[in-house]
């Protein structure tokens, strides 16, 4: 294959990506933009495999089919649940890639026609010496993120005394053996350079609280592209180049949507600096209050008498996998003649729009579903809030204590509604480990038990 014949292709694989994107904006054409994104990666693995200068043939067809075997495996078992830990992982795997990538182009520069007559090209190297840096802090900050979100490691933030200091003193670290590898191609240099890439990335990520992962995720997945483009001016690759920029682009922006949403500092999540240095994770309120507690024939009653019903899905829905017998439920309020809608947080669940996707598969009209700047003006005029798995997201404590660790974040104002019904496990805190206000409101009828289970009996009460 020629190289403009090539480079054809790879257009039409960047416009692919690029439709791909647009098409994710949206739940209604998401699925095409997934087409599109498949289409676009198929054909630029040919392409490049088709290449003149592509050696060893069989060995890239069994790693071909190796890792296409894998993610099929992995596609087939994943649950919904664990899509967030699944992005993380895949995300490390980019990071790795990257420093490997540069490793075999630092040890064999010819191969790769970045080796001129006093060494490697300085343009090169400083392209290497990137890719590696952020390839290496995706990597362990990726790694991190996943055994957080698995529960392999508590989700409470890792806070120590001097943390930001020493952050900062690895990054200028990072910088210093960056422009002394440049300079010299010193092969200590290369691994200085990976160990305190890699030091950096998990000291960024371990201070981070389980609340706020969703917008790490999101900023893993920024890391990831540019490490993925500084490795394409390495091997050449426009594609990838073109790709990297768009994955880290997209990623930066959903991230800076994100941060925006719950009132936080972008600086702060690249710093590492983004989690409260208060709460621990889980465990029991910090203080025993009254609470109502009721069942699902009295919450079958209260919706019975209503005429406005808003849903407020959170992360016990999605571990509970009671989407399909919610949506069940709201049919059957709608043809009593209830209006029922969908309240959806930027922020719930483990990654942006994880309750889209799990509502989505339960095949809930997406006009139903509202964002949370939409739906925040409703709940004063609502009769009923049904409030099922959802924690943080609907703390009052975000707007009136100051010394809370979601203090500023936007939350729903379902406290304005007549009624909530909230649907949890027990009344242990939730994941950002702090009280929920809302549990001792007067209007708040708390429905102890599993999610799925408990909609369950309010449908045949209903």
């Amino acid at each position: 294959m020629n190289g403009t014949l090539s480079s054809l292709l790879y257009l039409v694989s960047s416009v692919c990506f690029i439709l791909a994107l647009r098409g994710l904006s949206s739940p209604e054409s998401a699925r095409r933009g997934n087409l599109l994104g498949i289409f676009g990666m198929i054909l630029a693995i040919g392409t490049t495999v088709a290449g003149p200068d592509m050696v060893s043939l069989p060995l890239i067809a069994v790693a071909v089919l190796l890792g296409g075997a894998i993610g099929t495996a992995i596609a087939q078992r994943i649950q919904m649940t664990a899509l967030p830990q699944l992005i993380a992982a895949f995300h490390s795997l980019v990071g790795a890639a990257a420093v490997l990538v540069a490793a075999a182009a630092f040890l064999h520069p010819a191969a790769l026609g970045i080796l001129g007559e006093h060494g490697i090209h300085t343009a090169s190297l400083v392209e290497m010496a990137i890719g590696t840096a952020i390839g290496a802090i995706t990597f362990t900050g990726s790694v991190v993120a996943f055994a957080k979100l698995q529960g392999l490691v508590t989700g409470s933030p890792l806070v120590f005394r001097g943390q930001h200091m020493i952050n900062a003193a690895l990054a200028v670290a990072c910088v210093a053996i960056g422009i002394w590898f440049v300079a010299t191609q010193s092969d200590a240099a290369f691994w200085l350079l990976v160990a305190s890439s890699l030091a950096l990335g998990l000291l960024l990520i371990v201070p981070i609280g389980g609340a706020d992962m969703p917008v790490v995720v999101s900023m893993l997945n920024s890391y990831s592209g540019w490490a993925a483009s500084g490795i394409g001016f390495t091997l050449h690759n426009n594609l990838l180049i073109i790709t990297g920029a768009l994955v880290g682009s997209s990623g930066a922006i959903l991230s800076y949507i994100m941060c925006k949403a719950m009132n936080r500092s972008i600086f702060n999540v690249i710093f590492g600096g983004f989690a409260s240095e208060s709460g621990a994770i889980g465990g029991a309120p910090r203080e025993q209050r009254p609470v109502k507690i009721g069942n699902a024939e009295d919450a079958a009653f209260i919706m019975q008498n209503a005429s406005s019903v808003i849903i407020v899905p959170g992360y016990g829905m999605a571990v509970a996998q009671a989407q399909h017998v919610l949506r069940e439920m709201a049919d059957q309020l709608k043809e009593a003649g209830v209006n029922v809608r969908y309240a959806i947080h930027p922020v719930a669940g483990r990654m942006p729009g994880h309750m889209n996707v799990l509502l989505a598969e339960a095949n809930v009209p997406y006009d139903e579903v509202v964002e949370l700047e939409e739906i925040n003006r409703d709940f004063a005029v609502t009769d009923v809030v049904y409030v099922i798995g959802a924690n943080d997201i609907t703390n009052p404590a975000a707007r009136s204590d100051p010394k809370s660790p979601i203090f500023g974040m936007p939350v729903l104002d379902v406290e304005k509604a007549k009624t909530v019904l909230f649907v949890k496990r027990s009344l242990a805190s939730g994941y950002a480990g702090i009280d929920n206000e809302l549990f001792y409101r007067d209007n708040t009828m708390m429905l102890l038990g599993d999610a799925k289970k408990v909609t369950e009996e309010l449908l045949k009460a209903l």
